[in-house]
């Protein structure tokens, strides 16, 4: 699919979803969380193209979480707390790119979720100032001075998360069509031939995976900021499990794909958890063998299959 075709499908995809929000309120809550996890999994994407897969991203949306609970104390502005959380994200993910850009395949993604657990300890057993598995409450967040809250609140934050997707989604179509990503592609198939040519496969992966913390960064603060509550479970390996769970429904053909996948993911949660309300699970887990099997390119590969037919 060309460039043009994306663009025009991303930006029906954004009116789609706030036609959606705006006829069905309760909808509002669940696309800002889908949203969010789509620009995590679209990180996890860059690392995907190099074929390293990360476990432990639960980490950054955590920590972005709890510095946007902590910081919301001192600066409750909310176009501060999110840069702010982003660029914590990205400096914790320098430091523990340095080192886990040394190891490749499943190396790589379990000492990420060794270190998403560590964190997940931390914050369970400093209770004094992380409330332990209670999480933390928000305290009142403004938007340019004008209280986050209400129904005026939700559209801000869909909107923020909306306007995040969109910008760091072209970043990422961009990056993967340029000498980085064909390098990260590289690493993949072939990585001694970067060397070879000069290029320094460690350095192109830790540019990739540090963005990808970024993007996870600003994914946490998205979601603090929509459930206003944050909890150790966001650095739990069930939640990176989430989001490989959504790179693998969505498909990693495409930029768009994190976001169908984490709609389809979040929307089937939801009915199936109230439909199936001691099985969604199991619900869950029978989506993802049916994609596995009958759409291995996930959504987004059925999608371009069914066009490339037609």
């Amino acid at each position: 699919m060309t460039r043009r075709s994306e663009t025009l499908l991303a930006f029906a995809g954004a009116a789609l979803i706030l036609v959606l929000a705006y006829a069905v309120p309760w909808l509002r809550f669940v696309l800002t969380i889908a949203l969010a996890k789509g620009l995590a999994v679209l990180g996890i994407l860059l690392l995907l193209r190099a074929g390293q897969v990360s476990f432990g991203h639960a980490l950054y949306l955590a920590l972005a979480a709890y510095t946007v609970a902590f910081g919301a104390v001192v600066v409750p502005e909310a176009l501060l707390l999110l840069p702010a959380a982003g660029l914590l994200a990205g400096l914790v993910g320098l430091l523990i790119g340095l080192f886990v850009v040394r190891y490749r395949e499943i190396f790589f993604g379990m000492l990420n979720l060794a270190l998403s657990m560590v964190f997940y300890s931390v914050l369970e057993k400093f209770y004094a100032l992380t409330h332990g598995a209670d999480g933390i409450r928000l305290p009142p967040v403004t938007f340019l001075g004008q209280p986050l809250a209400g129904e005026a609140g939700e559209w801000i934050v869909l909107g923020m998360a909306l306007v995040l997707a969109l910008a760091c989604g072209a970043l990422v179509r961009v990056a993967l069509a340029s000498p980085l990503g064909e390098a990260l592609a590289g690493i993949k198939t072939r990585e001694t031939r970067l060397d070879f040519m000069g290029v320094s496969p460690k350095r192109v992966l830790l540019a990739a995976y540090v963005a990808s913390a970024v993007m996870a960064g600003l994914a946490g603060a998205i979601i603090a900021l929509t459930t206003r509550h944050v909890t150790p479970a966001l650095s739990y390996w069930t939640t990176s499990g989430e989001l490989v769970f959504i790179a693998i429904l969505g498909g990693a053909g495409s930029v768009i794909g994190p976001f169908l996948g984490a709609a389809a993911y979040e929307l089937t949660r939801v009915y199936a958890a109230a439909t199936f309300a001691n099985a969604w699970q199991m619900v869950l887990g029978l989506v993802l063998l049916g994609v596995i099997v009958f759409a291995p390119g996930g959504i987004w590969g059925m999608i371009t299959s069914r066009r490339r037919a037609a």
